[in-house]
Protein backbone atom coordinates (compact mmCIF):
# COMPACT_ATOMS: atom_id res chain seq x y z
CA UNK A 1 0.00 0.00 0.00
CA UNK A 2 1.60 3.46 -0.92
CA UNK A 3 0.77 6.24 1.98
CA UNK A 4 -0.54 9.92 0.62
CA UNK A 5 0.13 12.67 2.35
CA UNK A 6 -1.40 15.41 1.31
CA UNK A 7 -0.94 18.06 4.04
CA UNK A 8 1.48 19.06 6.56
CA UNK A 9 -0.56 17.14 9.46
CA UNK A 10 0.67 14.15 6.93
CA UNK A 11 3.83 14.78 6.62
CA UNK A 12 4.00 14.96 10.47
CA UNK A 13 2.57 11.50 11.31
CA UNK A 14 4.64 10.49 8.65
CA UNK A 15 7.66 11.34 10.20
CA UNK A 16 6.18 9.58 13.43
CA UNK A 17 5.47 6.27 11.72
CA UNK A 18 9.17 6.54 10.22
CA UNK A 19 11.09 7.29 13.30
CA UNK A 20 9.46 6.00 16.01
CA UNK A 21 7.23 7.28 18.84
CA UNK A 22 9.81 7.23 21.21
CA UNK A 23 12.22 8.69 19.19
CA UNK A 24 14.22 11.80 19.82
CA UNK A 25 15.47 14.59 17.78
CA UNK A 26 19.03 15.00 17.61
CA UNK A 27 19.65 18.60 19.20
CA UNK A 28 18.28 16.52 22.09
CA UNK A 29 20.42 13.94 22.25
CA UNK A 30 22.64 16.41 21.89
CA UNK A 31 22.61 18.81 24.66
CA UNK A 32 22.09 15.56 26.89
CA UNK A 33 25.31 14.69 25.80
CA UNK A 34 26.46 17.59 27.21
CA UNK A 35 24.93 17.78 30.45
CA UNK A 36 26.29 13.78 30.72
CA UNK A 37 29.78 15.21 30.59
CA UNK A 38 29.07 18.41 32.23
CA UNK A 39 27.70 16.30 35.16
CA UNK A 40 30.60 13.65 35.21
CA UNK A 41 33.37 16.64 35.31
CA UNK A 42 31.87 17.93 38.08
CA UNK A 43 32.08 14.81 39.66
CA UNK A 44 35.39 14.19 38.45
CA UNK A 45 36.41 17.38 39.95
CA UNK A 46 34.86 16.92 43.24
CA UNK A 47 36.80 14.01 43.11
CA UNK A 48 40.12 15.67 42.47
CA UNK A 49 39.17 18.22 45.10
CA UNK A 50 38.70 15.50 47.65
CA UNK A 51 42.00 13.92 47.15
CA UNK A 52 44.01 17.34 46.90
CA UNK A 53 42.44 18.12 50.34
CA UNK A 54 42.90 14.94 51.72
CA UNK A 55 47.04 15.37 50.52
CA UNK A 56 47.12 18.78 52.16
CA UNK A 57 48.25 19.86 48.54
CA UNK A 58 49.14 23.57 47.95
CA UNK A 59 50.73 23.68 44.37
CA UNK A 60 51.20 27.65 45.37
CA UNK A 61 53.75 27.14 48.32
CA UNK A 62 57.49 27.47 48.33
CA UNK A 63 59.94 25.19 46.64
CA UNK A 64 63.54 24.52 47.39
CA UNK A 65 66.20 25.13 44.67
CA UNK A 66 69.83 23.88 46.36
CA UNK A 67 72.47 25.29 44.77
CA UNK A 68 76.31 22.89 44.76
CA UNK A 69 79.40 23.17 43.72
CA UNK A 70 82.20 20.87 44.22
CA UNK A 71 81.61 17.30 46.29
CA UNK A 72 85.54 16.75 47.51
CA UNK A 73 87.10 15.18 50.67
CA UNK A 74 88.77 18.31 51.79
CA UNK A 75 86.36 21.66 50.66
CA UNK A 76 88.47 24.96 50.17
CA UNK A 77 85.40 26.89 50.19
CA UNK A 78 81.99 27.51 52.31
CA UNK A 79 80.48 26.34 48.94
CA UNK A 80 81.98 22.41 48.94
CA UNK A 81 80.89 19.97 50.17
CA UNK A 82 82.32 16.73 51.31
CA UNK A 83 80.88 13.51 50.07
CA UNK A 84 79.42 12.43 53.67
CA UNK A 85 77.67 15.75 54.13
CA UNK A 86 76.62 15.47 50.42
CA UNK A 87 74.78 12.20 51.23
CA UNK A 88 73.14 13.77 54.28
CA UNK A 89 71.90 16.46 52.42
CA UNK A 90 70.00 13.81 50.14
CA UNK A 91 68.90 11.31 52.53
CA UNK A 92 67.52 14.13 54.98
CA UNK A 93 65.70 15.31 51.45
CA UNK A 94 64.63 11.62 50.81
CA UNK A 95 63.39 11.62 54.66
CA UNK A 96 61.38 14.46 54.88
CA UNK A 97 59.13 13.73 51.73
CA UNK A 98 61.04 15.65 49.13
CA UNK A 99 61.24 14.27 45.18
CA UNK A 100 63.99 15.96 43.27
CA UNK A 101 62.71 17.94 40.02
CA UNK A 102 65.10 19.52 36.80
CA UNK A 103 65.06 22.80 36.53
CA UNK A 104 63.36 23.10 33.06
CA UNK A 105 60.70 20.99 34.85
CA UNK A 106 60.16 23.59 37.74
CA UNK A 107 59.80 26.56 35.21
CA UNK A 108 58.36 24.70 32.67
CA UNK A 109 55.26 23.42 35.18
CA UNK A 110 55.74 19.99 34.41
CA UNK A 111 55.84 18.76 38.50
CA UNK A 112 54.95 15.66 38.31
CA UNK A 113 55.41 13.90 41.99
CA UNK A 114 53.16 11.69 44.44
CA UNK A 115 50.59 13.47 46.16
CA UNK A 116 52.03 14.62 49.60
CA UNK A 117 55.50 14.58 48.40
CA UNK A 118 57.26 18.06 47.83
CA UNK A 119 59.63 19.39 44.52
CA UNK A 120 63.20 20.07 45.41
CA UNK A 121 65.42 21.14 42.52
CA UNK A 122 69.20 19.65 43.16
CA UNK A 123 71.49 22.86 40.78
CA UNK A 124 75.56 22.15 40.49
CA UNK A 125 77.41 24.90 39.38
CA UNK A 126 80.73 25.06 37.08
CA UNK A 127 80.54 21.87 35.69
CA UNK A 128 83.19 20.18 38.13
CA UNK A 129 85.37 17.00 38.06
CA UNK A 130 83.74 16.23 41.47
CA UNK A 131 80.25 16.13 40.46
CA UNK A 132 80.53 13.84 37.33
CA UNK A 133 83.81 11.58 36.18
CA UNK A 134 83.45 8.47 34.01
CA UNK A 135 85.41 5.34 34.71
CA UNK A 136 86.36 3.39 31.70
CA UNK A 137 83.57 1.55 31.54
CA UNK A 138 81.57 4.64 31.41
CA UNK A 139 80.26 4.43 35.24
CA UNK A 140 80.11 7.56 37.40
CA UNK A 141 83.25 7.23 39.63
CA UNK A 142 82.68 6.86 43.47
CA UNK A 143 81.65 9.78 45.59
CA UNK A 144 81.12 11.94 42.66
CA UNK A 145 78.17 13.77 43.22
CA UNK A 146 75.97 11.74 40.39
CA UNK A 147 77.12 8.38 42.33
CA UNK A 148 76.17 9.47 45.27
CA UNK A 149 72.76 10.95 43.92
CA UNK A 150 72.15 7.33 42.19
CA UNK A 151 72.68 5.39 45.14
CA UNK A 152 71.01 7.16 47.73
CA UNK A 153 67.78 6.97 45.46
CA UNK A 154 68.34 3.57 44.93
CA UNK A 155 67.97 2.86 48.77
CA UNK A 156 65.12 5.10 48.58
CA UNK A 157 62.40 4.22 46.05
CA UNK A 158 60.67 7.52 44.56
CA UNK A 159 63.50 9.74 45.62
CA UNK A 160 64.39 10.32 41.92
CA UNK A 161 68.10 10.95 40.67
CA UNK A 162 67.64 13.71 38.95
CA UNK A 163 69.27 17.13 38.67
CA UNK A 164 70.07 20.11 36.58
CA UNK A 165 73.89 20.48 35.87
CA UNK A 166 74.94 24.19 34.66
CA UNK A 167 77.78 24.09 32.65
CA UNK A 168 81.14 26.42 31.66
CA UNK A 169 83.53 25.96 29.26
CA UNK A 170 85.57 24.00 31.98
CA UNK A 171 83.25 21.04 31.15
CA UNK A 172 84.13 18.52 33.96
CA UNK A 173 88.11 18.88 33.32
CA UNK A 174 86.96 17.78 29.70
CA UNK A 175 88.99 19.37 27.12
CA UNK A 176 88.35 17.52 23.58
CA UNK A 177 85.37 17.13 21.69
CA UNK A 178 84.40 14.12 21.96
CA UNK A 179 84.94 13.43 25.63
CA UNK A 180 83.21 16.59 26.23
CA UNK A 181 80.17 15.17 24.33
CA UNK A 182 80.30 11.85 26.19
CA UNK A 183 79.82 13.61 29.50
CA UNK A 184 77.19 15.58 28.54
CA UNK A 185 75.36 12.35 26.76
CA UNK A 186 75.62 10.05 29.68
CA UNK A 187 73.86 13.07 31.95
CA UNK A 188 71.18 13.35 28.88
CA UNK A 189 71.12 9.67 28.31
CA UNK A 190 70.27 9.25 32.26
CA UNK A 191 67.43 12.21 32.70
CA UNK A 192 69.64 15.01 34.11
CA UNK A 193 69.32 18.13 32.86
CA UNK A 194 71.76 20.56 31.16
CA UNK A 195 71.62 23.99 31.98
CA UNK A 196 73.76 27.66 30.99
CA UNK A 197 76.40 28.67 33.35
CA UNK A 198 77.87 31.19 30.65
CA UNK A 199 80.90 30.64 28.94
CA UNK A 200 83.55 32.08 31.59
CA UNK A 201 81.65 32.66 34.64
CA UNK A 202 81.76 36.41 34.16
CA UNK A 203 79.52 38.76 36.34
CA UNK A 204 77.26 39.45 33.83
CA UNK A 205 76.15 42.93 35.90
CA UNK A 206 79.57 44.46 34.82
CA UNK A 207 79.28 43.58 31.53
CA UNK A 208 78.12 45.37 28.26
CA UNK A 209 74.35 43.58 26.01
CA UNK A 210 76.67 42.50 23.78
CA UNK A 211 79.21 40.50 26.02
CA UNK A 212 76.11 39.17 27.66
CA UNK A 213 74.76 37.23 24.38
CA UNK A 214 78.35 36.19 23.68
CA UNK A 215 79.27 35.03 27.43
CA UNK A 216 75.36 33.02 27.19
CA UNK A 217 75.37 32.24 23.32
CA UNK A 218 78.69 30.22 22.77
CA UNK A 219 78.41 28.12 25.59
CA UNK A 220 74.64 27.59 24.59
CA UNK A 221 75.58 26.31 21.02
CA UNK A 222 78.39 24.21 22.47
CA UNK A 223 76.04 22.25 24.23
CA UNK A 224 73.90 21.84 21.80
CA UNK A 225 75.94 21.36 19.54
CA UNK A 226 77.52 18.42 21.68
CA UNK A 227 74.45 17.08 23.23
CA UNK A 228 71.84 18.21 21.16
CA UNK A 229 70.13 19.64 23.93
CA UNK A 230 69.15 23.38 24.14
CA UNK A 231 69.80 24.93 27.94
CA UNK A 232 66.20 25.94 28.91
CA UNK A 233 67.43 27.90 32.14
CA UNK A 234 70.66 29.72 33.12
CA UNK A 235 72.28 29.95 36.66
CA UNK A 236 73.97 33.43 36.63
CA UNK A 237 77.22 33.61 37.77
CA UNK A 238 77.39 35.00 41.59
CA UNK A 239 73.47 35.13 40.88
CA UNK A 240 73.93 38.70 39.82
CA UNK A 241 71.53 39.35 36.88
CA UNK A 242 72.92 42.06 33.75
CA UNK A 243 71.70 45.67 33.71
CA UNK A 244 68.57 44.49 32.00
CA UNK A 245 67.64 41.45 33.27
CA UNK A 246 65.94 40.01 29.79
CA UNK A 247 69.01 39.73 28.66
CA UNK A 248 69.73 36.44 30.25
CA UNK A 249 66.48 35.29 29.37
CA UNK A 250 66.88 35.90 25.43
CA UNK A 251 69.70 36.26 22.79
CA UNK A 252 70.57 35.68 19.39
CA UNK A 253 71.54 32.13 20.41
CA UNK A 254 69.28 31.32 23.42
CA UNK A 255 65.78 31.61 24.28
CA UNK A 256 65.55 30.55 28.27
CA UNK A 257 62.48 30.09 29.98
CA UNK A 258 64.01 30.53 33.39
CA UNK A 259 67.40 32.19 35.08
CA UNK A 260 68.29 31.70 37.93
CA UNK A 261 69.89 33.56 41.22
CA UNK A 262 72.04 32.58 44.40
CA UNK A 263 70.78 33.47 46.96
CA UNK A 264 68.73 33.09 49.57
CA UNK A 265 65.45 31.86 50.00
CA UNK A 266 62.94 29.29 48.48
CA UNK A 267 61.60 29.76 45.25
CA UNK A 268 57.71 30.74 44.51
CA UNK A 269 55.86 28.14 42.96
CA UNK A 270 55.85 28.48 38.83
CA UNK A 271 52.33 28.87 39.57
CA UNK A 272 52.37 32.09 42.07
CA UNK A 273 52.11 35.22 41.00
CA UNK A 274 55.34 35.51 43.25
CA UNK A 275 57.29 33.82 40.53
CA UNK A 276 59.37 35.93 38.57
CA UNK A 277 60.94 33.72 36.07
CA UNK A 278 63.68 36.18 35.03
CA UNK A 279 65.00 35.87 38.64
CA UNK A 280 64.43 32.60 40.64
CA UNK A 281 66.08 32.67 44.17
CA UNK A 282 68.32 29.47 44.99
CA UNK A 283 70.03 28.62 48.91
CA UNK A 284 73.12 27.65 49.61
CA UNK A 285 73.59 24.67 50.69
CA UNK A 286 75.28 24.71 54.73
CA UNK A 287 74.73 24.22 58.03
CA UNK A 288 73.30 26.90 60.66
CA UNK A 289 76.81 28.87 60.67
CA UNK A 290 76.92 32.82 60.47
CA UNK A 291 75.07 34.43 57.71
CA UNK A 292 73.57 30.50 57.08
CA UNK A 293 72.18 30.26 60.64
CA UNK A 294 69.13 31.93 58.50
CA UNK A 295 69.49 31.88 54.80
CA UNK A 296 71.36 28.42 54.01
CA UNK A 297 69.41 25.07 53.30
CA UNK A 298 69.60 23.77 57.02
CA UNK A 299 68.01 27.13 58.00
CA UNK A 300 65.14 27.12 55.34
CA UNK A 301 64.37 23.42 55.24
CA UNK A 302 64.21 23.50 59.02
CA UNK A 303 61.53 26.27 58.29
CA UNK A 304 59.40 24.67 55.72
CA UNK A 305 58.92 21.73 58.17
CA UNK A 306 57.65 24.08 60.42
CA UNK A 307 55.61 25.77 58.06
CA UNK A 308 53.95 23.03 56.38
CA UNK A 309 51.29 25.59 54.64
CA UNK A 310 54.05 27.42 53.22
CA UNK A 311 55.76 24.73 51.30
CA UNK A 312 55.08 23.36 47.99
CA UNK A 313 52.59 19.77 48.29
CA UNK A 314 51.70 17.78 45.54
CA UNK A 315 47.96 16.62 44.70
CA UNK A 316 49.45 13.63 42.45
CA UNK A 317 47.84 15.26 39.18
CA UNK A 318 50.24 17.19 37.14
CA UNK A 319 47.13 18.69 34.86
CA UNK A 320 45.65 20.55 38.07
CA UNK A 321 46.82 23.35 39.79
CA UNK A 322 45.46 22.43 43.73
CA UNK A 323 45.68 24.25 46.67
CA UNK A 324 43.11 25.62 49.65
CA UNK A 325 40.68 28.18 48.48
CA UNK A 326 42.05 30.76 50.91
CA UNK A 327 45.42 30.90 48.43
CA UNK A 328 42.90 31.73 45.34
CA UNK A 329 44.69 35.11 45.82
CA UNK A 330 47.83 33.98 45.05
CA UNK A 331 46.74 32.11 41.76
CA UNK A 332 48.62 33.30 37.87
CA UNK A 333 45.77 34.27 35.98
CA UNK A 334 47.88 32.19 33.29
CA UNK A 335 46.86 28.97 35.31
CA UNK A 336 43.53 29.40 35.99
CA UNK A 337 42.11 26.84 34.02
CA UNK A 338 44.01 24.24 35.85
CA UNK A 339 43.06 25.37 39.27
CA UNK A 340 41.44 22.85 41.64
CA UNK A 341 40.97 24.96 45.02
CA UNK A 342 39.55 22.74 47.65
Amino acid sequence: MRLRISSGLGVLAAAVLLTGCDSQPDTTKMADTKATTAAKAKVDKAAKAKAAAKAKANELGQIPVLMFHRVVEKPATTDDRTPQQFRADLERLAKEGYVPITAAEMVTGKIDIPAGKHPVVLTFDDSSPSQLTLNQMGVPQKDTAVAILKDVAAKNPGFRPVATFYVTRDMFGKTGREEQAQMLLWLKENGFDIGNHTRDHFDLRTRSHEEVEEQIGTIGQQITSLSYVKPATIALPYGNQPRKKDWAMRGKHYDHQGAFLAGYTPAPAPFSKAYDPAGIPRIKVMEKKGDCAQFCSQAWLDWLKNNPDMRYTSDGDPSTVAYPKFKGAYLRKSFAKWSLPY
